[in-house]
C-alpha cells in the first residue's frame, strides 16, 4: 500500500510540474506579451472507438518522400490537412476523417516522415525532423495532390507543424486548429534551465539525447510508447487493439532516427541541414499566426502544455480558445472526435 501511495504521488507531482514546465517556455518565448483574456468554450466530448479503419489508404511520391495518407470525402471538396504526433500516427484522425467528408470536406491524413508507410526516396537524404522540414513535407505532399490552400489541424508534432506552415506559408492555409496552442520554438530558445519539478516534464527529451536512451527506445519501442500514451492521456481508456493499430507505424525503419533527430535537435544536441536554415531562422522569431485559428486543450492532459493566456497574443486572425473537458487528455482528435471535427468546421466558418 505504502509503494502504490508513493508511486501514485510521485505520478501526480511530475504531472503537476509539466504545466508549470510548458508555461516557463513558452513565457520564455513570448516575454513581451502579456496574458490575455481567450474565451473558453466547454464541450462535452463524444467519445472515439467507432472506427477501426480508413477507407481509402495510398501512396504518393512528395518532395523528399514517398508519403502514405488516408484519404476521405470528395475530391473536389474544401480540403483538410490533418497531422498526427508522437508517438501516435494516422488512426488519431479515424474517427474524425468520416465526420469532415460527411460535410464535403476532402481529407487527408499522412503518416509524418518516419511513420507508417512514408519512407525517404533517397538512402542519402539526412533523417531530419527540424519542424521546417517537416512543414515543407505536408507543402510538397499538398502539391503532389494539387492542393493549393487548406485547413490544417494537429495535435503535439502535427501542431507544431500547423503552426509553423502558418506563418511560413499563410498563402497556404485557409486556417489551422492546433491542440496546446503555440508551440514553435527553436535550439536557442530552449536553452533556459528548469527547476527539478520543470524538468521532470522532459524527462523522454533528457533520455533521448543519449546512446542509451536511443538504445533503450528502440529496444522497448512500444512498451515505451504505450507509457507515453498514459502519461500523456491519463483518464483515456484505450484498449491493446487500439494501441496495436498505432504501434504497427512505429516499425517504420527510420521511427527510431527522426524521433532522435527531432528532440535532439530541440535541445541543440543535433545540428540540422543548411537549406532550412532561413526558414529556422523566421521560426525562432517566434512569428504570429495571421490566418484564422482555434486552439483547444483537453482538461486532462498530462504532457507538458502552457496554459493558453501564454499565447493568446501569438494569434493575431480571427481566435477562439476551447478547453475540452470530461477527462481528455492529449490525444483530443482521438479521444473527442467529434469536438476536433466541429472544430475544423467551425474556424471554417470564421
Amino acid at each position: 500500500m505504502s509503494q502504490e501511495i508513493n508511486h501514485n504521488r510521485r505520478r501526480f507531482l511530475c504531472n503537476a510540474a509539466m504545466t508549470i514546465a510548458a508555461t516557463q517556455l513558452t513565457l520564455v518565448g513570448c516575454a513581451t506579451e502579456q496574458p490575455g483574456n481567450p474565451k473558453s468554450a466547454d464541450t462535452p466530448p463524444t467519445k472515439g472507438g467507432t472506427n477501426t479503419s480508413f477507407s481509402s489508404l495510398k501512396q504518393i511520391d512528395a518532395g523528399l518522400l514517398n508519403v502514405g495518407y488516408a484519404e476521405a470525402g470528395p475530391a473536389d471538396g474544401p480540403a483538410v490537412v490533418l497531422l498526427h504526433g508522437w508517438p501516435y500516427d494516422i488512426y488519431s484522425f479515424v474517427d474524425v476523417a468520416p465526420l469532415l467528408a460527411a460535410k464535403g470536406y476532402r481529407v487527408i491524413v499522412p503518416y509524418l516522415r518516419g511513420y507508417g508507410t512514408t519512407s525517404f526516396l533517397s538512402s542519402a537524404t539526412m533523417r531530419n525532423a527540424q519542424q521546417s522540414a517537416v512543414g515543407l513535407d505536408i507543402i510538397a505532399l499538398m502539391d503532389a495532390l494539387k492542393i493549393q490552400k487548406a485547413i490544417v489541424g494537429g495535435f503535439d508534432w502535427g501542431a507544431r507543424t500547423a503552426d509553423a506552415m502558418a506563418v511560413l506559408w499563410p498563402e497556404r492555409c485557409k486556417a489551422i486548429v492546433s491542440v496546446s496552442g503555440y508551440l514553435i520554438s527553436s535550439p536557442a530558445g530552449n536553452q533556459t534551465p528548469l527547476p527539478p519539478q520543470g524538468a521532470c516534464a522532459f524527462w523522454y527529451q533528457y533520455y533521448f539525447a543519449t546512446e542509451v536512451g536511443k538504445a533503450g527506445y528502440a529496444k522497448y519501442l512500444d512498451a515505451f510508447n504505450k507509457f507515453i500514451w498514459h502519461q500523456a492521456s491519463p483518464k483515456w481508456n484505450f484498449d491493446d487493439a487500439t494501441y496495436n493499430r498505432t504501434a504497427a507505424s512505429f516499425s517504420n525503419p527510420d521511427h527510431v532516427d527522426i524521433v532522435m533527430h527531432d528532440y535532439r535537435w530541440r535541445l541543440g544536441l543535433a545540428d540540422g541541414e543548411r537549406k532550412y536554415d532561413d526558414l529556422e531562422k523566421q521560426l525562432a522569431e517566434l512569428p504570429v499566426v495571421t490566418v484564422p485559428a482555434i486552439t483547444m486543450e483537453g482538461d486532462s492532459n498530462g504532457a507538458a502544455h502552457p496554459p493558453s493566456t501564454a499565447y493568446r497574443n501569438k494569434f493575431s486572425g480571427k481566435y477562439d480558445y476551447r478547453l475540452i473537458t470530461g477527462g481528455v487528455g492529449h490525444n483530443i482528435p482521438q479521444e473527442a472526435p467529434q469536438v476536433f471535427a466541429d472544430a475544423i468546421v467551425d474556424v471554417d466558418g470564421f
